[in-house]
């Protein structure tokens, strides 16, 4: 018996994820202080790194600050993909664990309907979660602890 895969409802599935995504209020990333008392799975000295690895990686399509740089990320580009979408907490990456984030930095975007490239040989495991460290930072506690019951960390 031959299975045949069509791509049709993953992008429909996807797509219904990526425009049902809630946007909310966010400021600048926490205080370390604040870090340790919203339970946050990273460090200090991780948030330093990764602003430097995403600024030299990331910044250029998602934002110095991990904004993006469209008014609707979640509108198509001419080409039918999606545009590079804010990290800050204020577009859908808080509804991914982790493990889901690491994925989509190794293997690029093109699963999920964007133009991403792979950076699963350009970084190291500890630079690319200290990216990921970088722009939860700027996550509200109310978004990261939404994240967290979500099973974010795993």
């Amino acid at each position: 018996m031959r299975i045949k895969t069509t791509f049709g409802p993953l992008v429909l599935v996807l797509s219904f994820i990526l425009s049902s995504c809630s946007e909310s209020e966010i400021g600048p990333g926490p205080e370390p202080e604040a870090m340790a008392e919203a339970g946050r799975w990273y460090s200090q000295p991780q948030v330093d790194t990764g602003s430097v690895v995403f600024a030299n990686n990331c910044a250029q399509c998602h934002g110095d600050n991990a904004e993006g740089l469209v008014n609707d990320w979640r509108a198509r580009l001419d080409d039918g993909s999606f545009p590079p979408p804010p990290l800050n907490g204020t577009a859908h990456a808080w509804h991914h664990p982790n493990s889901v984030l690491l994925q989509v930095i190794n293997n690029g975007g093109a699963a999920f309907g964007g133009n991403m490239p792979a950076f699963e040989n350009v970084l190291n495991e500890a630079d690319k979660l200290a990216a990921i460290a970088y722009f939860q930072s700027y996550w509200n506690d109310e978004i990261y602890a939404q994240w967290q019951k979500m099973g974010g960390s795993n």
